[in-house]
């Protein structure tokens, strides 16, 4: 059996869950405005969410969060609302395979913000894989 890290699995589960919500979406988007059904998807989480810091009571963690914790998270959330109203409306306009490929290219924008911002290394290994992300991205979406 392979021995993989937490992250790893926590990493593939994440795939796994993204590809599900981009069917279901396409599925929940037919005759719905793409504004609203990321609002319902919203509230779906934020329910799913605070109920699991509950759960686990990590909401004692609160007071302890400081000014750049808030600020960043709420950056984070800003950029997360705002790549959601924008892949739902590419759902509802595309083809999900295709969609899916070009939100994916989000792994070089990542690479390349990790890079300037948070002095992360840009190794070989990492531009070859950037590139074949996007050329992988390419070969899915060329007509």
């Amino acid at each position: 059996m392979i021995d993989l890290a937490p992250w790893v699995v926590y990493a593939l589960l994440s795939a796994f869950f993204a590809a599900l919500t981009a069917i279901f979406a396409k599925l929940g988007l037919k005759n719905v405005n793409s504004d609203l059904a990321t609002a319902i998807r919203t509230v779906v989480i934020l329910f799913i969410t605070w109920g699991l810091v509950f759960f686990r009571g990590s909401s004692s963690e609160l007071p302890g969060l400081s000014r750049n914790n808030w600020l960043f998270l709420i950056l984070s959330a800003i950029a997360t609302g705002l790549s959601w109203l924008f892949y739902y409306r590419a759902l509802q306009l595309g083809r999900v395979s295709e969609v899916s490929a070009i939100d994916k290219g989000s792994i070089v924008f990542t690479i390349l913000l990790s890079f300037l911002f948070l002095k992360e290394p840009l190794t070989p290994r990492i531009v070859a894989g950037g590139l074949l992300i996007v050329a992988g991205m390419w070969v899915l979406v060329w007509k």
